[in-house]
Formats: structure tokens, sequence, C-alpha cells
């Protein structure tokens, strides 16, 4: 396989997505507002931290915090891949997309591209805000512990990981689903897991330490290539073009 022509072939499928997206209101209200809510109910949360607050509540207060900002690469790519094969063969555009020489790891590995990286973008720019709102405005005790380094750590490793598992599992769903919303709302379900994670060292059960911090997100990476090739394995090109003609017949 020529490498330079796989390139052209995923940034093609992946522009052709990203158009998708920018045509599709719910789509582009989700990538737009859920990621602004997600992010001002934290800074909302912190800004309310006493000054003398115990420790407790701040371990409190910081972990819904860190929730909070961790849900938006959990659930957006997760609502924005669902969409990706059932969202195409409802346009009636599947048929004409898979019977085009594109392999199947360039045909996904572009839509999930179209997700992941709009996600990233988005996350890491609210993370970014919502650590300059807290050095600005928050009470130090509270901006001294969301700055400690393993939370930090924690928030800049965690965020394409859960992004990752949520596309490979929202696009896992769309090729078996055949109505968008019950595709979505599976995805959402998927997506939320490996939140655990994150939660459990915002609240504090988990220090995150760095080497605990690298283990996991070397054991969450794994995951999330494992979750490609099994997506990959059962993407079944000719499954799906029958069933896009019977669709289309009925």
């Amino acid at each position: 396989m020529n490498l330079q022509l796989s390139r052209v072939r995923v940034r093609a499928v992946m522009a052709k997505e990203l158009r998708d997206y920018r045509r599709n209101r719910f789509i582009a209200s989700t990538m737009v507002i859920t990621p602004i809510f997600f992010m001002v109910a934290p800074i909302i949360t912190i800004f309310n931290l006493p000054a003398d607050a115990s420790s407790a509540t701040l371990n409190a207060g910081i972990g819904v915090t860190l929730l909070y900002l961790t849900l938006i690469p959990a659930l957006v790519p997760a609502v924005v891949s669902s969409y990706a094969v059932v969202g195409e063969r409802e346009q009636g555009t599947l048929e004409p997309v898979l019977t085009t020489p594109l392999r199947r790891e360039e045909l996904l590995l572009g839509k999930a591209l179209a997700a992941y990286v709009p996600t990233l973008t988005i996350s890491y720019a609210m993370y970014g805000i919502f650590l300059l709102c807290t050095e600005l405005f928050a009470h130090r005790n509270a901006s001294d512990d969301i700055f400690q380094a393993g939370r930090i750590l924690a928030q800049v490793l965690f965020t394409p990981l859960l992004a990752g598992w949520s596309i490979w599992a929202g696009i896992a769903i769309s090729t078996r689903t055949s109505d968008v919303r019950v595709a979505q709302q599976l995805s959402t379900l998927v997506s939320l897991p490996p939140l655990a994670v994150t939660a459990l060292m915002g609240f504090g059960v988990i220090h995150p330490t760095l080497r605990l911090a690298l283990l996991l997100g070397a054991a969450l990476l794994l995951i999330d290539l494992a979750a490609g090739r099994v997506v990959s394995a059962m993407f079944d090109r000719e499954r799906l073009i029958t069933g896009t003609k019977a669709k289309a017949g009925a």
C-alpha cells in the first residue's frame, strides 16, 4: 500500500466528515455548547469554595470540577462518532462512500480523526480557560490544589485517551444500529465507564502520582488500540451496503 496515498485518502475522509458536521446543527451545537457548559460549571464550583475550606471540602469540590472537565472528551466525541455510519445511512450517502476504493482502515481512521482532532482542541482549550480563571479569581487554597502537577498531568494525559475510547465505541455502535438517536444514547452510556478512573483521582480516592498516571494511561492506550482493531474487524462493508439498499427499497 502506498503510504502517501493512504494519507491523502484519510485526509479526504476527515475533511468530508468535518464538512458534514458543520452542516449538521445538532452535532455543531453539541461540539460548541456542551464543552462551554462543562467548563462554566467547574469555574462556578471553584469560585464558590471559601478561603478557609477544609481539605475534605476542597477534595470534593475539585473532584466535581475535574469530573466535569473530563466529560468533555468523553461525551462530545461519543455523540459525534455515533453519527459516523448510521448518519450517512439515513442521509443516503453511505453506499457511494462504501463503493469507493477506500480501504476500511482508511475510512475508519478518517472518520475517527474527524471527531478526535476537534475534541482535543476543544477539551484543551476549555481546560486552559479553566486554569486561567482559577489562577486569576479563585482563592489561593483552591488554586494551589488545582495546580498540583499530578492533577494537571492526569487531565492532560487522560483527555486524548478518553476521547479515543469514546470515538471507537461510538463508531462501533454506529455500524450496528439503524437509528441515529439510539446510536447516540448507547454511545454516551458506553463512554462513561473509563471516567471512573479520573473521578477517583479527582476526588482524592486515588492519589494521582506520576507513576500511577503513566500506568493507567498505558492501560487506556492499549484498550484504545485494541478497540480500534476490533472496530476495524467488525466493519463489514458488504453488510452495510446490503442494509442500506434494503432500507432504501423499504
